[in-house]
């Protein structure tokens, strides 16, 4: 009797001794776990649960299950027409096979330093092999757009000479040269290349890359001056052409009032003349009928307003004898 309860205390101090070794590990919701044994893999599972391991010789090293986050710094790249840019890159990744994670890479600090040099290096490669137009458009929508001239509802309100509307005009001298290149990949094609290439070398880590995502594409300093150089030259150029444009519609309203200032002039004028004449006949028709009514009267009164409109200018010396004084002393002229 006294065996069996010696016996049994035994085991119930082993299965105690067990026990507060840890023979048992927990897997959480959203996690995974590799068991090791002396530095070899004996188990992988993602299961969720309590699970068993080896007391003392088995260590557990557990990663997490959920999609990881990698942003990457921005890099200075050149284009395919040597064209520098900076490119900042952001991808989703998740560990996919936990064992081959934990031989080819360990820790979660490790895959990411090992994200940085596969991601990087696809995205420098990809960017360097294609034009600059592939990494900042992403379609070719821009060619089919209808861009309105700054104006042109003003423009429409201009009558020319001949009575055509002046927006054509307006449209021809603001015409810019916007041909654009067509694309043919774009920025999410790209990124797609990028993973294609970045997976490739991943997937060799246990790890499984989701995407690639460009989240920011910026010129470098000297591109961005070139761009604003080219951008103020096409500003500059529309409005000389808006100059351009008003001054000649001002050239060709100063010579319609030109025209309109002769034209009305000269009808005045003639208006003038023809008053004149018809005053010029009428008064020699007053003039006639006054001479045939009283002749003498008439040749007097001539005579004296002769003398009110030249004496007092006068700078001569004429002697009275002669005929035109011939009413100055007689009103009978005699």
């Amino acid at each position: 009797m006294k065996k069996l309860i010696t016996t049994l205390v035994i085991i119930v101090v082993l299965l105690v001794v067990v026990v507060l070794l840890g023979p048992f590990y927990i897997v959480n919701e959203g996690e995974q776990a590799v068991v090791t044994r002396f530095g070899a893999i004996v188990n992988a599972t993602d299961d969720s649960g309590l699970h068993l391991k080896m007391p003392v010789i088995d260590n557990v090293v557990k990663y997490p299950k959920k999609v990881l986050s990698w942003d990457g710094d921005a890099q200075r790249i050149p284009t395919k027409e040597n064209q520098f840019i900076w490119i900042d890159t952001t991808a989703r990744w998740r560990i996919d096979d936990p064992a081959l994670f934990y031989e080819s890479v360990t820790t979660v600090d490790q895959g990411y330093s090992r994200l940085n040099d596969v991601v990087d290096s696809s995205v420098r490669t990809i960017i360097a092999e294609n034009f600059l137009r592939e990494a900042v458009r992403n379609s070719n929508r821009i060619m089919e757009i209808d861009r309105d001239v700054i104006g042109l509802e003003e423009a429409e309100a201009v009558k020319t000479e001949d009575g055509s509307i002046g927006t054509d005009q307006l449209r021809q001298l603001t015409q810019m040269d916007q041909s654009y290149d067509r694309v043919d990949k774009g920025r999410e094609n790209l990124s797609v290349e990028m993973y294609d290439a970045a997976q490739e070398v991943v997937s060799s880590y246990g790890m499984e890359l989701i995407d690639i995502i460009i989240r920011q594409i910026r010129y470098s300093d000297d591109l961005t001056e070139s761009v604003y150089q080219r951008m103020i030259a096409e500003r500059i150029q529309i409005a000389e052409a808006y100059r351009s444009f008003g001054q000649g519609l001002k050239s060709e309203w100063m010579g319609r009032l030109d025209n309109d200032q002769r034209r009305i002039l000269s009808e005045a004028y003639a208006t003038a003349e023809e008053i004149r004449g018809r005053a010029d006949a009428r008064a020699v028709r007053v003039y006639a009928e006054t001479y045939q009514q009283d002749v003498d009267f008439f040749e007097f009164w001539r005579a004296i307003e002769s003398y009110r409109r030249v004496l007092p200018d006068m700078q001569k010396v004429l002697s009275t004898d002669s005929d035109y004084f011939r009413f100055f002393y007689n009103k009978s002229g005699e």
